[in-house]
């Protein structure tokens, strides 16, 4: 009998146990996928239970009314204009130049000064013109003592004709040379050729000038013109004494007033433009020659158009809308409740901060002018009495 091999008892405990491992590693796994599916059941529930609630949370939640301006859409008569761009020019400006050349001796005037016309301004060395002057008043006085003895001769019949000629010829020639000797003088005084204020001196004392030179600018600033352009379809709307309006960047929010004064005889054929000058006046100086300028030739009003405020209109690529607010049937409180619904709406001309409608409202209608980022068609309002847009007054502190 072998030793070594296995007693029937041993060998049924090895077949016992070898079947035990697996009996209980599949129970183990059969406990894991049952937790697994309750945890997994737990978890699909809330989730489903969840989506319920916020489903009925939102399907009964209502927003509160949102606060908007309301406005009415009014019939009224709107401005029409002819707008162009534009530049300043003065009327009377000028460089203000020597006729003559000399040395500057003397200067009257200080950069910025307003003078009036013929008030001095530079005085350029005259002293040896002086010296000429003098010498020709010599020589015509000669000339009229020896024209008076030669006219007294001749009625003697001492002198004859020719001399007497002669003397009034030499008289002649002096007054002449005084005259022009006078003239240079004058010309040495450079004197303001009008009303008007300098501006940057461009001379020193002791300098000497050419002809021509610059000594400073004048410029009248009482009246000024506006040089633009319109597009050629417009010359049929102009008229000479049209009033225009005039604004510039240096003061925004002001108009300026003038009339149409000048209206090019041609169309510029690059351009297709037709040139127009306007004048008006200037009594403050508020304006400059050279200001850029947007110019708009007055027309007469168009009647009978419904306008809205600009902030009324939503404009998008999609088209411009407004919100029109509908009254509602009172609520529990007895107030009355308002929606409000999207309309797209055809736009015109803007003026003043309103916008013509051309379509898509009537007369009456009120729309949300305030507060439309917030809103959609069948939204609820409340109409608020101050608008939002505008700033509140400042209350001065004591």
């Amino acid at each position: 009998m072998d030793t070594n091999s296995p007693s029937p008892h041993q060998s049924d405990r090895y077949t016992v146990g070898s079947t035990q491992k697996p009996r209980g590693l599949a129970l183990r796994l059969g406990i894991v996928v049952i937790l697994l599916a309750v945890f997994g059941g737990g978890f699909y529930f809330f989730k489903i239970k969840r989506q319920e609630g916020m489903a009925q949370f939102f399907a009964t939640m209502k927003p509160p009314p949102t606060p908007i301006s309301p406005s009415i859409a009014t019939v009224t008569a709107v401005p029409q204009y002819l707008s162009g761009i534009g530049t300043l020019q003065a009327v009377h400006q000028v460089t203000v130049s020597p006729e003559v050349g000399g040395r500057v001796v003397q200067i009257f005037f200080e950069a910025g000064q307003t003078v009036q016309a013929g008030e001095q301004l530079v005085q350029i060395n005259d002293k040896p013109d002086r010296g000429d002057l003098a010498n020709y008043q010599a020589q015509a006085k000669l000339a009229q003592l020896n024209l008076g003895r030669a006219q007294t001769l001749v009625k003697r019949q001492f002198e004859t004709q020719v001399n007497v000629d002669q003397q009034q010829s030499n008289l002649d020639v002096a007054e002449a040379s005084i005259a022009k000797t006078q003239a240079v003088i004058a010309q040495k005084l450079v004197r303001a050729p009008f009303s008007g204020q300098l501006g940057l001196r461009q001379i020193d004392l002791g300098q000497y000038l050419q002809a021509g030179a610059a000594i400073v600018t004048l410029t009248d600033l009482s009246t000024l013109y506006v040089n633009f352009t319109l597009p050629e379809q417009s010359r049929s709307k102009l008229v000479i004494g049209q009033e225009v309006q005039l604004k510039v960047d240096s003061y925004p929010g002001r108009a300026f007033t003038g009339k149409l004064t000048a209206i090019e005889p041609q169309i510029n054929a690059n351009t297709r433009n037709i040139a127009l000058q306007a004048t008006l006046p200037n009594l403050d100086h508020a304006l400059l020659p050279g200001m850029f300028a947007n110019a708009s030739v007055v027309l007469p009003p168009q009647p009978d158009v419904l306008t809205l405020p600009e902030t009324a209109v939503d404009y998008s690529l999609y088209g411009d809308s407004v919100y029109i607010v509908n009254e509602e049937a009172a609520g529990a409180d007895g107030k009355p409740h308002y929606k409000v619904t999207r309309t797209f709406v055809k736009t015109g001309e803007r003026h003043d901060g309103t916008v013509a409608i051309l379509s898509g409202l009537k007369a009456g209608d009120k729309v949300a002018s305030s507060g439309q980022v917030k809103l959609h068609t069948g939204s609820d309002v409340t109409l608020s009495d101050s608008d939002p847009l505008v700033k509140p007054a400042v209350t001065p502190t004591e």
